[in-house]
């Protein structure tokens, strides 16, 4: 028997709880944009009212879709906030994307106003002609004097938050309504837009939050943490970190352009604490000349987006970071497992360390997952029983915005497909072990491309690593290592080949791999939001 008073308050989980509500309401904690603009946590609060407000009066209601091009600033932080509080829905625009994919991706998703930061103006003018839906364009700007451009604006961001008057409550509405939209930045075919609900997000936040925080060692996370994204903001909510940081009222620094020493600079002066990035970031910063002056001693780094190599973990460590993995993807809002380190494993040597951390993690509170194999069976937790990795939990997306065929083969069976190879150890610890397509079938064995990768990252001349397998008239395929040599370091590709056959040797590696050939590059291609790009690698190096 349902006992409900009838006045009862139903309370919908939208993400305006994540701001009005927050666990360390500290209103002199400051919001940073890059050393040189610092807003309190409530001065922060009434400029993500006046902007709520600056919206309605732009005509913007609920449905509408308002999009972003800019660096990671205080002012996407409010627009994570203001436009799905008023019922609007956030698109974060890849700013990284080809001209053609940009034109998609703004019309698919029915821009219906465009704010857009100086920097990316020569951008947009050169494809605003295509733009039918958009109606609008708010200009962003860290610069006193005026752009040359011909884009016509409705206003500039400071000038239309300076004459709002703030929005004094924001209204209640379903909490299954679709706050946000992005698109995935897959290699092959268009950008697939990826969607998530009030609901969604917040429980994903909380979700992300008790994870994060449960961690021992002293090492969790807390109200008193610095927080500093270096994910971009347009790429699945920057990880989600923002709301987690927003909603434990962490002090937040926001740096504009990744620029390394910029970084290091602000990760010193601010005192940051936390962070989130790709493996390349880290090893940007690390390689950094001015990196050395830097103590990065009560530094928490989760490594995301690619496997973490064992070697960067090992360097990583050696400067005292608090590294760890993370697991998700855009379809996944996107964290799904985080790799944790109970008090005994830091009493653990480095390589039995780096083990632990650069596994994927595991599954955090609300989530499901199984490793299956083709038929859909669970593969045993042994740690080497791979299969596909498929996922169930509440903030999943439902499927890709007006892309019911793709939709369909994503949940094909009440699950969803992550693409990705796994195993899991007796603990329940999952390990990405590939890419369903980035497997190498060497006569009739599977490969893992990430594990050759791995292995040839600790060799002390190699840099970057990336392992493909290529067509091959005898074996099918054959593993193909692109590396790249660090500065001033030299090695031969006999040399790779036989530090690669002392694992084999020793049982690591299948007898399959001795088949690996190498090539040199100057640099590997990246994917729009750092991954290595496999797509393209193949296309240079088709045949063996």
């Amino acid at each position: 028997m349902e006992i409900k008073a009838a006045e009862a308050y139903e309370y919908p989980l939208l993400i305006k709880s994540i701001l009005l509500s927050p666990i360390g309401d500290n209103p002199a904690r400051e919001i940073v944009y890059r050393g040189d603009v610092r807003h309190s946590y409530a001065a922060f609060k009434e400029r993500v009212a006046r902007l709520a407000a600056a919206l309605v009066k732009l005509g913007i209601g609920k449905g509408d879709t308002v999009a972003v091009m800019d660096w990671d600033s205080h002012r996407y932080l409010e627009c994570y906030f203001a436009v799905p509080m008023i019922g609007a829905v956030l698109h974060t625009i890849n700013i990284r994307l080809s001209p053609e994919q940009l034109i998609y991706t703004i019309d698919h998703a029915d821009d219906t106003i465009v704010f857009v930061n100086t920097d990316f103006l020569p951008l947009l003018e050169a494809i605003r002609a295509r733009l039918d839906k958009v109606k609008q364009y708010v200009l962003m700007t860290d610069s006193a004097s005026s752009p040359g451009t011909t884009i016509r604006f409705a206003g500039e961001y400071e000038d239309l938050l300076s004459v709002a008057k703030p929005l004094q409550e924001f209204p209640d509405f379903d909490e299954n309504t679709r706050a946000t939209t992005f698109y995935t930045t897959g290699t092959t075919g268009l950008p697939k837009g990826v969607f998530f609900s009030h609901r969604q997000i917040v429980l994903h936040t909380i979700a992300t939050l008790a994870t994060l925080a449960a961690s021992s060692g002293g090492r969790n996370i807390s109200r008193d943490d610095v927080y500093m994204p270096l994910t971009p903001m347009f790429h699945v909510h920057a990880w989600g970190f923002p709301y987690v940081a927003t909603m434990l009222g962490m002090k937040q620094i926001y740096p504009g352009k990744y620029v390394p020493a910029n970084l290091l600079a602000l990760l010193a002066s601010e005192k940051v604490t936390i962070s989130h990035c790709v493996p390349t970031i880290l090893m940007m910063m690390l390689h950094d000349p001015s990196s050395a002056s830097v103590d990065l001693s009560k530094w928490k780094v989760v490594i995301g987006g690619s496997a973490l190599p064992k070697a960067l973990c090992l360097e990583a460590m050696s400067r005292g970071i608090d590294i760890q993995s993370g697991y998700g993807m855009s379809e996944t809002c996107p964290v799904i497992a985080i790799s944790h380190m109970a008090p005994e494993d830091y009493s653990a040597d480095a390589s039995s360390q780096a083990e632990h951390r650069t596994k994927s993690g595991y599954p955090i509170a609300f989530v499901q997952a199984r490793v299956v194999d083709p038929q859909g069976r669970e593969q045993p937790w042994d740690d080497k029983s791979a299969g596909e990795l498929v996922l169930r939990s509440p903030w999943l997306t439902q499927g890709y915005f007006k892309d019911k065929v793709n939709s369909d083969k994503l949940w094909a069976g009440g699950w969803l497909h992550t693409q990705d190879v796994a195993v899991r150890d007796a603990t329940g610890a999952i390990r990405i072990t590939d890419r369903l397509k980035d497997v190498i079938k060497v006569g009739g064995e599977w490969l893992s491309s990430l594990e050759l990768e791995d292995l040839f990252l600790v060799h002390p001349s190699v840099a970057e690593a990336a392992v493909i397998g290529r067509t091959d008239e005898k074996w099918g395929e054959r593993p193909l290592a692109v590396i790249v040599l660090k500065p001033g370091k030299t090695a031969t590709a006999d040399e790779l080949h036989q530090h690669l056959m002392g694992f084999v040797d020793r049982g690591m590696l299948p007898r399959y791999a001795k088949e690996t050939e190498v090539e040199f590059a100057q640099a590997i291609p990246k994917t729009s939001v750092g991954k290595i790009d496999k797509l393209s690698l193949r296309s240079s190096f088709p045949k063996a």
